[in-house]
């Protein structure tokens, strides 16, 4: 696996559309037949197309409502923030709005709940985290949220989105029952999640802090052994008062067994910290070309 330092503009464009894709499939698939509301202008997009299905035929399609709901958000970001701060947002936004078009509404969980928040929050999830790395949004709440914070600084971006997301949701209780709200939440948690772990990387490691007064061996071995790099921090211990050499260690997750193993053949009474480290950079795991 490899990371790229410098990557082509373009890739960040197919990522929105592979990104947008996904978002869409999962809304189409999964939480628009299921009457899920996880948020966002998608979510009000669902709501209103399921109470405005006796105006029009099938409800006003989920396209339509992002597009006109987007459209005046977009005009008052590029008033207020700027042509270079809606850029890619706006393409993402009318690329999920044309996704949204093009996908056609398949009940494809056969109306079960747990496949529906599972599923559709893997997928989506798996999307928002390619618009993400390519820096971008699909606007909706997002842009929403960033245009509040500008009057009300004293609260952050995401405490405003939580809260506007947090009222589609509720809209979404009214609308469709508390069961399926309760189930929405789970897709929103799988969503935050997948799409987390796209960004902060998928190759997990191990990294552990080790004291010991035989330093000098442990650090030897695992050089030796492991075949890793191994970092002396000096600290002193507040209770007794002595200097000594803490080393720092980071492994693959299969190597963690063996470097517990080292040091507890060297020194029995040293004490371990392992704790996990992500998109670990450098020589032995993810490099920069």
């Amino acid at each position: 696996m490899k990371l790229l330092n410098q990557k082509p503009p373009y890739v960040d464009y197919l990522l929105m559309v592979a990104g947008t894709g996904g978002i869409a499939l999962g809304i189409q698939w999964f939480y628009d037949p299921g009457g899920f509301v996880t948020g966002g202008f998608t979510g009000i997009a669902i709501i209103v197309k399921r109470m405005s299905q006796g105006v029009a035929p099938g409800g006003i399609p989920l396209w339509l409502t992002n597009l006109a709901l987007n459209i005046p958000v977009f005009l008052l970001a590029l008033r207020l923030k700027g042509a270079r701060f809606v850029g890619r947002t706006g393409f993402a936004t009318v690329l999920l709005s044309v996704w949204l078009y093009v996908i056609p509404s398949m009940d494809m969980a056969q109306g079960d709940p747990m496949l529906i928040a599972v599923f559709g929050g893997v997928i989506s999830g798996v999307g928002m985290g390619f618009v993400l790395l390519a820096k971008a949004t699909t606007g909706g709440t997002d842009l929403v949220s960033v245009l509040i914070q500008k009057k009300l600084r004293h609260y952050s971006v995401v405490q405003i989105l939580q809260i506007v997301d947090g009222a589609v949701v509720i809209a979404g209780l009214y609308t469709f029952g508390l069961t399926i709200g309760l189930y929405a939440v789970i897709a929103i948690f799988i969503t935050s999640k997948v799409s987390d772990a796209l960004m902060e990387g998928m190759k997990y490691s191990k990294a552990a802090f080790i004291i010991t007064e035989r330093y000098h061996q442990v650090a030897q071995a695992l050089m030796g052994q492991l075949n890793r790099g191994v970092t002396g921090l000096y600290a002193k211990g507040m209770y007794s008062g002595g200097d000594r050499c803490m080393l720092y260690c980071v492994v693959s997750k299969k190597e963690i067994v063996d470097l517990k193993e080292i040091v507890v053949g060297i020194d029995r009474d040293a004490f371990v910290i392992v704790s996990d480290a992500r998109e670990v950079l450098g020589e032995g795991f993810l490099e920069y070309h």
